[in-house]
C-alpha cells in the first residue's frame, strides 16, 4: 500500500540482541521468582525481613496473616531461595535469602516511591 513505511532493521543488532538473551530456560526461572514477588502476602513477609530474621509466629502477627498461611508462602520462598531459615530448637527463624533479594526488593520499593502514581483499573 502507498505511503506505509516499511520497518527498517539493521539485522546485525538484532541477531547481537538475540543472542545476548538468556536461554528460554533461564527467562522462565526469573519469570518465576517475579510471580513469587508478585503476591502481595508473599512481598508483605519479604519486606518485613528487611529488618532482619523473624519467627513465623512473629511474621504472622506482623504481617496479619496466618501461621499456617505464612508458614506455606515460607515453604515457596525457601524453595526459590529467596528466604533461608535458621533453626534454635523447635523456632525456625527466617531471614532474606543473600543480598540481591534485599537488592531486588529495594529497587522495587525506590521504584514505586519514584513514580507517578498508578491507576489500577484492575482495582477499582
Amino acid at each position: 500500500m502507498a505511503g506505509q513505511v516499511q520497518p527498517h532493521y539493521d539485522a546485525g543488532r538484532l541477531d547481537a540482541v538475540r543472542d545476548s538473551l538468556p536461554c528460554d530456560a533461564d527467562v522462565a526461572d526469573v519469570a518465576d521468582v517475579f510471580a513469587l514477588l508478585a503476591d502481595p502476602a508473599r512481598l508483605k513477609l519479604l519486606l518485613a525481613l528487611l529488618e532482619g530474621e523473624l519467627c513465623v509466629r512473629d511474621l504472622a502477627a506482623v504481617c496479619e496473616q496466618g501461621e499456617s498461611a505464612v508458614s506455606h508462602h515460607l515453604r515457596l520462598l525457601r524453595a526459590h531461595r529467596a528466604v533461608q531459615v535458621r533453626r534454635t530448637g523447635r523456632l525456625a527463624y527466617y531471614r532474606l535469602g543473600d543480598a540481591h533479594v534485599r537488592l531486588l526488593l529495594d529497587v522495587a520499593v525506590t521504584h514505586h516511591d519514584h513514580a507517578p502514581p498508578v491507576i489500577h483499573p484492575e482495582r477499582g
